[in-house]
């Protein structure tokens, strides 16, 4: 789109302006910004898919998730908001909750419901479900005692679909790792399970011990179960297309891959070189072909936007024995996995594809977040974000639809781990507010190996210039500390008023 067009688009009310695109984003779980071929010339894992997406649309190189982990990255893409502002730490699991999202909080899919879309997410929630017990009361605890209190019969009331869905199908949590391995449709549970689930026939290997024994319903089979959720995105498409083709949709398709146990379904197994975890990696990719596929087959793909990235790094037992036997990297080239503030544990694959609008073949250094991704669909549809949403959420619209690299378009970009440890980002310096990674325990025999000593162990943060230290060994703290103190009184700034964009008019 050339700039006169471009500025056309912008100027032209919503009414009047062409049709708004549908949306579809392939959510994977520890996907690695080094799992991917077009990331990574040494990735060992063949990802022909998503390096044809990069082909025809844009690759972010300087692409975050909004946390280090599952829950609070997931809060954060439905919201435009840092979980840490929630107080929540750690992951739900069983049957944890409330959900995070609070019932009067405009989400994603609310929001462009509102506009007028059909919205979707099959998958993995993980952003927390109240289940009740037979006296109606809420249970809200993870473990495996919790998920036997659950009463069945009651609705889940404050499921997706009471946060902007129309359709849910998908699991509470981890659906292969936590206490609960049943499906929820909507805000049932129409198959409870019945027994414990037993680890004795599942696939023995370093990517498989992930499984807390929880209770499984007869029809949950671990090995299949992101064949089941991409069954359930190409019905709604194959659905959405005989009975309103004319009405935009919104689909979230959250993947249970690459997250351990690394289980890929029986179609996948010994695909690829590298081993049981590459398999999965090369599923997800067979998974976003098979979504694109849809699209096309239904007559959605000339007007929809496309997005694939990853919730947070790659996880620990996957970096370190994917690196010792088969000389695959899925952090590569940062410094840190999944939990820790380095840009291993949040740097992610983003890449975006909207026919006649991204630049087939692009590619953007600018800084994103997960978090843009609500500014950005608001822009996108002509919905309007009131003050108290979306509150650490930039538009980069601009910047897909031009790949501007002149002027940033987000200043400053906010990180949190699983502690709810914190850290800004502003162009190449990073300030992390805290010693260590944040996360990961780097004096574990398991990491040590990947331990660096930190250069000015008696300041209180971390600062790195990550154009000359993209690997965050040497901490700046001592000879910038103006940029510390730029750098800690506007992290201070934006925890205390609750927002890091600026008002809107």
């Amino acid at each position: 789109m050339n700039l006169l067009l471009s500025l056309a688009f912008f100027a032209m009310p919503a009414s009047q302006a062409e049709s708004p695109p549908n949306i579809l984003i392939i959510l994977a779980d520890d996907l690695g910004y080094g799992d991917i071929a077009c990331y990574n010339p040494e990735s060992k894992v063949p990802t022909p898919h998503i390096d044809a997406l990069a082909r025809e649309g844009m690759l972010f190189k300087d692409a975050h998730a909004p946390s280090t982990v599952c829950t609070p990255t997931r809060y954060s893409l439905m919201t435009g908001r840092m979980a840490f502002r929630h107080g929540l730490r750690g992951v739900f699991t069983g049957a944890g909750g409330p959900c995070m999202i609070e019932k009067e909080r405009l989400t994603l899919p609310g929001m462009l419901q509102g506009k007028g879309y059909t919205t979707a997410l099959f998958g993995k929630w993980h952003i927390g479900l109240t289940f009740l017990d037979k006296e109606g009361k809420a249970i809200n605890q993870g473990g495996l005692e919790p998920v036997k209190q659950i009463d069945y019969s009651r609705p889940i009331p404050d499921s997706p679909i009471h946060r902007g869905f129309d359709h849910f199908y998908g699991t509470a949590c981890c659906p292969t790792t936590d206490w609960l391995y049943a499906y929820i449709d909507g805000d049932r549970v129409p198959v409870p399970p019945t027994q414990l689930l037993d680890k004795s026939n599942l696939p023995k290997h370093p990517y498989s011990r992930d499984n807390r024994q929880g209770m499984i319903a007869p029809d949950f089979d671990v090995e299949e179960v992101d064949m089941v959720f991409l069954d359930k995105s190409r019905k709604f498409l194959e659905n959405h297309a005989k009975t309103s083709p004319d009405k935009q949709f919104f689909l979230l398709h959250s993947a249970q891959a690459v997250h351990l146990p690394s289980f890929p379904g029986r179609d996948y197994q010994g695909k690829t070189q590298a081993g049981p975890h590459g398999d999965f990696i090369f599923e997800f990719d067979h998974i976003v072909g098979e979504l694109r596929n849809a699209l096309k087959q239904n007559g959605f793909a000339d007007n929809t936007l496309v997005i694939v990235t990853s919730d947070n790094g790659p996880e620990v037992t996957s970096v370190i024995n994917m690196r010792k036997t088969y000389e695959h990297d899925g952090a590569r080239p940062w410094r840190g996995m999944k939990r820790d503030q380095w840009e291993g544990g949040h740097r992610v694959p983003f890449i975006a594809s909207w026919p006649g609008k991204i630049k087939p073949g692009s590619i953007t250094e600018q800084t994103i977040c997960l978090t843009d991704i609500m500014a950005t669909c608001a822009s996108i549809t002509g919905a309007a974000l009131p003050n108290n949403s979306a509150e650490d959420s930039v538009n980069i619209l601009q910047t897909l639809l031009n790949g501007s690299e002149d002027t940033p378009e987000r200043r400053y970009t906010l990180h949190q781990t699983i502690s709810l440890s914190l850290a800004i980002r502003r162009g190449p310096w990073k300030y992390l507010d805290h010693k260590g990674s944040g996360g990961n325990r780097y004096d574990h025999p398991q990491l040590r190996q990947f331990a660096i000593p930190d250069t000015a162990p008696n300041t209180p943060g971390q600062l790195y210039n990550l154009d000359e230290d993209p690997g965050e060994r040497t901490n700046l703290c001592l000879e910038n500390p103006e940029i510390v103190k730029e750098l800690k009184t506007k992290l201070d700034e934006f925890v205390k008023s609750g927002r890091s964009v600026p008002i809107r008019e």
